[in-house]
């Protein structure tokens, strides 16, 4: 089986990759850049998402896709040029990386974006599994400084909180619906078993670091502040309209969504508790690596 990934060089698409390659598939991944590190196994490709004839060319041939656009102010565009090419090109299965509760947040820029692609996906006769992901814990991995210098815990998750998910679970989760039978027409929201609120978070990370950590609050105005600092100015407002959301609508599992997880994966979800214990540990020995993209 040839899989293209879209998306397969990020933080989140490399361990799809990973996940592909144990189960055998063969697997070109989409770069931008040459010198574009990819995993261990995979073929990059270069080139540009807005480019129908470089996609055309490199989707021929392919058996499945997996389809994750960066955000971006042209991604709704990106990912419509990649489908409707792999309609002409017909193939096979398409795995689309939308993101959960897109339906109720159609005011966040990269949301809209996804829930339309998801309609395209629903028009057209071309199978599809659509997963939806909710905030990565992974995103944390890039608060080292915040949590131990000082001691705040600075993503505004809000008093009811969002139930995180393990980015190595959206990886299996992704390589199982390409690999097997039985996923067409699905979707998939993909939670983690507990719910992680602004002041939970921080309680967490005082236990495993052993030091006192303070929840800095959710005042949107300064959040995006801070995040035009970092990026530029639609990313900040995208991103604070994503937490805004959090905020006021919730971003809680489903009745079924963790069952339905662990039947797909054949284990459990595995916990933001578990994950922040590992990253303390790691914090330890060595220097962290960069942190995950904050939006979902």
């Amino acid at each position: 089986m040839k899989v293209l990934a879209i998306g397969g060089a990020g933080h989140v698409g490399s361990e799809v990759v990973k996940e592909l390659l144990k189960r055998k598939a063969e697997v070109d991944v989409v770069v931008r850049k040459e010198g574009t590190k990819v995993s261990e196994g995979a073929n990059a490709v270069i080139g540009d998402l807005l480019d129908p004839v470089f996609l055309e060319k490199v989707l021929n041939g392919i058996d499945k896709l997996y389809l994750l656009n960066a955000v971006t102010p042209d991604e709704l565009t990106q990912a419509l040029i990649a489908y409707a090419l792999a309609k002409r090109l017909k193939v096979k299965h398409i795995v689309y990386h939308s993101v959960f509760r897109v339906d109720h947040f159609k005011d966040v820029p990269h949301f809209a974006s996804k829930f339309a692609m998801e309609s395209a996906l629903h028009t057209f006769d071309l199978p599809f599994t659509i997963i939806r992901p909710n905030y990565f814990s992974q995103n944390d991995l890039g608060l080292k400084d915040p949590l131990t210098k000082a001691g705040i815990y600075p993503m505004p998750l809000g008093p009811v909180g969002v139930s995180t998910v393990d980015v190595r679970d959206i990886a299996e989760a992704t390589a199982i619906a390409l690999t097997t039978a039985g996923h067409e027409g699905k979707t998939y929201n993909l939670n983690g078993p507990d719910i992680v609120s602004g002041l939970g978070a921080a309680a967490i990370w005082s236990e495993v670091l052993g030091k006192e950590i303070k929840y800095a609050g959710h005042d949107m105005d300064e959040f995006e502040k801070q995040m035009r600092d970092k990026s530029p100015a639609w990313s900040a407002f995208d991103i604070r309209m994503m937490f805004q959301g959090y905020i006021e609508r919730g971003f809680v599992a489903g009745e079924d969504d963790i069952e339905t997880l662990t039947t797909l994966l054949g284990h459990a979800p595995r916990r933001y508790i578990d994950f922040a214990r590992e990253t303390a540990v790691a914090w330890q020995s060595k220097p962290v690596a960069p942190g995950f993209s904050t939006a979902a």
